[in-house]
């Protein structure tokens, strides 16, 4: 028989527990992973279970069956959890936006710090590590200031436009986002009722063909700037004029109609060209005292209140006086290194992405900084290329993508023998084989700090800050 439909599990004393697809069970949740599953064990056997807390005892029906481990769904709840709540989006369910809806904000932040402080232990083997509790947003709602939405057709050829359901690119329709903010709402639907009434064409991911593909929305919180992005499979957008009017007359402060141009049968959501329609190509906002212009495919970060806290922390960390040289790796736009600048005498940013750079330099420009210095190129070749030089870093500052750093930068980061290393994650994983591998290279964890940048998701932010022992 297909291991999908029936296992028999041992346990140590031989006797077996046959578990069959479909079967109902009772089961007690032991633990949370990072998507909002609960864990449970049957003897040793491993269950991941929808819509499940800690310390709950749940009615389950098993889903899938793997050798060692399994998925179920909650269908009853026996017991259930004091963290647990009403989720307050009516398509939670659905959406495959959120997936702590139905847990308390409170209780969110205690298990990501839980989880940055087992993620530590049992992949970098640090014990002892100093973990601060997470910090959290006062009012975790309406925090995000960016949107991309995918636009589908329902069954009966109308537009719908909101989030792909949990693992799949099935559009989940909504009227309303309670992590975004509301302007975006407003534009979503403005689009969703231009789309039907004039009868604009819709991609089909399957056959490639169809025009509208996802609606972006950026807003600057601190300046208003509202920028509105469509992605299309084409070059020209039918009625442009009058959706220009229509965003013109009911969304303040409209800046910037574009319209991104993505012709390749891809995943990918966004293409390399940008077509402006209406305004500026950029919009503007800030992080503390510095401005920044954001463009189409510019990098910054989502949640603008908890960036601010993230770079504060990363700043502390760095302890500088204003005599260090600092890299800043990874820099995207600019943005850390900008906040660096004010308190080092050198910053050396590093950004593979041209375009990126070239943001950074105009982001300097703007702000009239002018110790920073930003560099095109991978890390692992251009921090090499500057320590040849003569050029070494007092204190380095990472910020890689999920996969976190190549092992040929750390090592030459460990050559340069900074005082200092604040690697800022968004991967306690990767943070923590990173962090195990510089620690064999003379390193200490000196302390660790999480931040939640995505209420009602399992995703977190993480700086930490390592020494030498001699520092």
């Amino acid at each position: 028989m297909n291991v999908n439909q029936q296992i028999k599990h041992i346990d140590k004393g031989e006797i077996y527990v046959q578990l069959k697809k479909n079967d109902i069970h009772q089961i007690e949740i032991i633990d949370l992973t990072h998507e909002a599953q609960g864990v449970a064990k049957i003897n040793d056997y491993t269950l991941f279970v929808e819509d499940a807390l800690p310390d709950e005892h749940v009615e389950c029906k098993l889903l899938k069956l793997n050798k060692s481990y399994g998925f179920a769904k909650t269908i009853n709840i026996l017991k259930a959890s004091p963290h647990r709540q009403e989720p307050f989006c009516p398509v939670f369910k659905r959406c495959g936006g959120c997936a702590f809806q139905h847990f308390k904000y409170e209780a969110q932040l205690d298990y990501k710090t839980r989880y940055v402080r087992e993620v530590l232990k049992r992949i970098g083997g640090m014990n002892n590590v100093k973990v601060n509790n997470t910090l959290g947003m006062k009012e975790p709602y309406y925090y995000r200031n960016k949107v991309l939405t995918p636009v589908a057709k329902d069954k009966n050829g109308n537009a719908v436009a909101g989030f792909y359901a949990k693992r799949s690119h099935f559009v989940v329709d909504t009227d309303k986002c309670y992590i975004q903010d509301k302007t975006c709402d407003d534009i979503r639907n403005i689009l969703r009722q231009f789309i039907n009434d004039k009868k604009i064409s819709i991609y089909d991911e399957e056959k490639g063909h169809g025009l509208l593909r996802h609606i972006m929305v950026r807003k600057g919180f601190k300046t208003g700037e509202v920028m509105v992005v469509l992605v299309i499979n084409g070059d020209l957008l039918p009625f442009s004029d009058d959706l220009i009017d229509i965003l013109k007359d009911k969304i303040d402060n409209f800046k910037s109609l574009v319209l991104n141009i993505n012709k390749k049968k891809t995943n990918v959501a966004l293409g390399e060209k940008n077509i402006i329609l209406f305004g500026n190509p950029y919009i503007r906002d800030y992080i503390g005292d510095f401005i920044f212009n954001i463009s189409p495919i510019s990098f910054f970060q989502v949640n603008p209140v908890q960036t601010e806290i993230l770079y504060t922390k990363a700043l502390e960390f760095c302890k500088l006086t204003g005599k260090e040289t600092v890299f800043d790796l990874y820099c995207g736009t600019g943005t850390i290194s900008l906040f660096l600048s004010k308190h080092a005498s050198k910053v050396y940013g590093v950004e593979v992405v041209e375009q990126a750079v070239q943001d950074a330099k105009n982001n300097a420009a703007l702000n009239n900084v002018n110790n920073v210095e930003f560099l095109k190129g991978e890390a692992e070749t251009i921090v090499p290329a500057l320590y040849e030089k003569g050029i070494a870093a007092d204190v380095v500052v990472v910020d890689p993508p999920r996969k976190g750093c190549e092992v040929s930068l750390l090592e030459i980061i460990a050559k340069m023998n900074p005082k200092r290393i604040v690697y800022v994650s968004c991967n306690p994983a990767t943070l923590a084989r990173d962090l195990k591998f510089l620690k064999g290279e003379g390193y200490e964890v000196v302390e660790v700090q999480p931040v939640d940048m995505f209420p009602w998701t399992g995703h977190i932010e993480t700086v930490a800050v390592m020494s030498k022992a001699n520092f």
